[in-house]
């Protein structure tokens, strides 16, 4: 039995149904909506990845900051990399690549990938493969990000990278989370030439 408020809620949809069809075919009114529910989609992740690099920012992971008309985007290492090591991760590479999907098709100034360590001891098992320095270490850190970054579409005659080892520390390196801090990639692009 259909109720006196059901007659009028079935009645409405029904011609509303009908100005709607009156108003756009069905195959536009299909087109239309698989846009929208496209562009929703878009939306959402676009909204997912921006809190996902806020949530990096302000964890103190990645930290972007403007310096006289440069832009340097700072990523800890220990996301980049395994302790002790210089090939980097999976996750390291998606937080690079992200980067560099934003850069590479505008990049028009020169990205210096600039490699920090702590200065905590080179220990028995990097020495065994030939790293003898903390400076050697952020050397090939900074070398294997550029590398990646190149391989993501970035201009190889746009970027260099150095290793500065444990120089220009940012925090004090007698706690632990003054050398996690120490412990960084910083990318920095170029402002224009004047």
């Amino acid at each position: 039995m259909i109720t006196g408020m059901n007659r009028h809620l079935i009645v409405g949809l029904t011609l509303s149904t009908m100005a709607v069809a009156g108003c756009v075919s069905r195959s536009k009114y299909d087109e239309l909506q698989a846009e929208k529910d496209a562009l929703q989609a878009q939306n959402q992740q676009l909204h997912q990845q921006m809190a996902a690099q806020s949530a990096e920012i302000s964890a103190g992971k990645a930290q972007v900051s403007r310096l006289q008309g440069a832009i340097k985007y700072t990523v800890d290492s220990d996301l980049l990399f395994p302790s002790g090591g210089w090939e980097m991760k999976p996750a390291g590479k998606q937080i690079i690549a992200k980067f560099a999907a934003k850069l590479a098709p505008t990049q028009q100034n020169k990205l210096l990938v600039n490699g920090y360590t702590d200065n905590a001891p080179i220990g028995p098992a990097l020495q065994k493969k030939g790293v003898t320095s903390n400076q050697e270490l952020s050397q090939k850190r900074a070398e294997n990000v550029m590398q990646f970054i190149i391989s993501q579409g970035v201009k190889p005659d746009l970027i260099s990278a150095h290793g500065y080892g444990d120089a220009n520390p940012v925090a004090p390196n007698t706690t632990a989370k003054g050398r996690a801090k120490n412990r960084r990639v910083e990318l920095a692009l170029a402002g224009p030439a004047s």
